[in-house]
């Protein structure tokens, strides 16, 4: 036992488990990351960094066998052979799908750090205050004050690149500079911020190094490329993720350890002295069991694995899972909308083009209800376009030879593309709960996934529709095509939930810090903690909530308040 004793413990080393280890380390602890999966060192572990498609077996793409066997995995965007070994299998990590559910997941160091969007908004004081006064969910225990210290304190470390813009419903934060829109950006998002008083479109606000500071070069980091090949892990540590960032600099002060092949099976609950002392952990590779000790333990599995652990974690004291007296752990999953895009074309400009493959795309924040109630339907959604030049393949569909390829160089019409992102309302209905007679590989109850749309869903997607056509043509543009892609939810890999913050123990299970309200050295500080969803990308609020709950922690800790 002594031999496993740390003073923390994280569970998960993906971007809130990052900045656990990274604050918890500097703040002189000797802590303890466990990751399910295997290793993954930066610029040593990323195979196809600088490979050309002509280089890889099947020139980038998925093999029919593996779109079989997988396809769950397969519809994700980010999915191709280049980036492959960074995701999990289906056919590996099974679950139970109550309703069709994708769930994405990346199981090694650095966990979906690594193949992230990398999009960067700061919630605004109407996203915190929205539940209570709208009475969707329970009221967040905290507000945009609190947390605003800490998106910045977040900011500065990550390098965001982004314009400042005044927006109440979207603030402005620490800013690298910002990428540059195109001349048809421009053009359309001219003419649609000067037709609508209560909506602005503005460049993306994104985890990129435009103008690498020197808190940036001292990470070993540099300058973003620009190459739009970030899941494969960046080389030049352009974007931001644990690997090339928080873990190396957690790993500076001697204080870390990172134990991957590390399946995390429940947190250790000591009937006699009444508090979680460590987690129970099935090796991965040799299935042998261990167990480790601490006095704080973070859990950062990802939303959904944290609510699999917790309702894993039981004892005589909390026979359905860790904290749950209350009976919610796991109940009211919410998760982002991503089913409608738009496409249109934008006649002119033929003679102009563009640098490099820009990493984040124009956006827009929430423009209904974002103040009081006011449409058919709860909460809203943030808006992102793009516009480009049609590549290889506009020219001509058949031919070969010297005019085939030269027809094939020259860059083909304009097209804008436009989707939206939409918050989702969080349900009692929508839960995660353990499978009574599947287990996985290692013994573990498998995950039982009961999520869907609603009629509100449904309503917030028309909505997008209507405007997002009338704020194309607005903006010139032309043949306007509205699409649903119908996809289930969870493939947006935004998740969130389960393990939802608030001030009253019978309606919640964390308190305004993050903190288990019956298991007070107990903290959750990833996606699972979210008691709304808001319109915004979630990671940098993530991030900021991490180094706020370690900060109380280590605070408590101090003063005795946590032994």
């Amino acid at each position: 036992m002594e031999s496993n004793q740390y003073d923390a413990i994280v569970v998960g080393s993906g971007i809130s488990g990052g900045w656990a280890a990274k604050e918890l380390c500097e703040k002189g602890l000797k802590t303890l990351v466990l990751e399910r999966g295997r290793d993954v060192q930066h610029l040593k572990d990323y195979p196809t960094m600088t490979s050309a498609p002509w280089e890889m077996p099947h020139h980038n793409q998925i093999p029919r066998t593996d779109k079989l066997e997988n396809p769950v995995v397969n519809r994700c965007y980010a999915y191709k052979e280049d980036t492959e070994h960074f995701f999990v299998k289906d056919s590996e990590h099974p679950y139970v799908q109550e309703k069709p559910f994708d769930w994405v997941r990346g199981y090694q160091v650095g966990g979906k750090s690594l193949i992230w969007a990398r999009q960067t908004q700061r919630w605004s004081k109407y996203d915190f205050e929205g539940p209570g006064r709208d009475g969707f969910a329970v009221d967040w225990p905290i507000r945009y004050e609190d947390v605003a210290p800490w998106y910045s304190h977040v900011e500065r470390f990550v390098g965001i690149s982004g314009s400042y813009e005044g927006l109440d419903t979207l603030p402005d934060g620490e800013f690298l500079k910002a990428w540059e829109m195109n001349c048809v950006e421009k053009e359309v998002k001219d003419r649609i911020n000067a037709h609508y008083k209560d909506r602005k479109f503005i460049i993306g606000r994104c985890a990129h190094l435009t103008s690498p500071k020197e808190e940036h070069l001292a990470q070993g980091r540099g300058q973003c490329m620009a190459r739009n090949q970030c899941y494969r892990g960046c080389p030049f540590g352009g974007y931001f993720s644990s690997n090339s960032s928080t873990l190396p600099w957690a790993a500076k002060t001697g204080n870390l350890t990172v134990r991957p092949d590390s399946v995390v099976h429940s947190v250790i609950w000591d009937e006699e002295k009444g508090k979680a002392t460590g987690v129970r952990v099935i090796d991965r590779i040799t299935k042998e069991e261990r167990e480790y000790f601490a006095k704080i333990i973070f859990l950062n599995a990802a939303a959904l694995n944290t609510n699999l652990i917790l309702l894993n974690s039981t004892s005589k004291r909390f026979p359905n899972g860790l904290g749950n007296d209350s009976g919610i752990l796991g109940k009211y999953i919410a998760f982002h909308n991503y089913r409608g895009s738009i496409s249109a074309n934008f006649e002119g400009f033929e003679d102009k083009y563009y640098f490099g493959r820009r990493p984040t795309a124009i956006m827009m924040p929430n423009f209904r209800n974002v103040k009081r109630q006011e449409m058919d339907f709860m909460r809203g959604y943030m808006t992102f376009y793009s516009a480009g030049r049609a590549g290889f393949g506009h020219a001509q569909s058949e031919g070969f030879g010297a005019d085939f390829k030269e027809a094939n160089t020259k860059p083909g019409p304009w097209g804008v593309y436009m989707m939206i992102q939409a918050e989702t309302i969080p349900k009692e209905s929508n839960q995660v709960s353990l499978s009574s007679d599947q287990k996985d590989s290692w013994g573990i109850p498998q995950l039982q996934i009961n999520v869907g749309y609603d009629d509100n869903d449904e309503k917030i997607l028309k909505d997008f529709f209507d405007q997002g056509q009338e704020m194309l043509k607005v903006g010139g543009c032309e043949n306007i095509r509205i699409s649903d892609s119908k996809q289930a939810p969870g493939l947006d890999i935004h998740e969130m939930g389960g393990v939802r913050m608030g001030r009253d123990p019978k309606t919640s299970l964390l308190n305004g810090f993050n903190q288990m309200h019956l298991a007070p050295n107990v903290f959750v500080t990833d996606g699972a903690c979210m008691t709304s969803t808001g319109t915004q990308n979630p990671s940098i609020t993530y991030m900021a909530l991490t180094a706020r709950a370690v900060d109380h922690a280590v605070k408590e800790l101090k003063k005795g308040n946590i032994k």
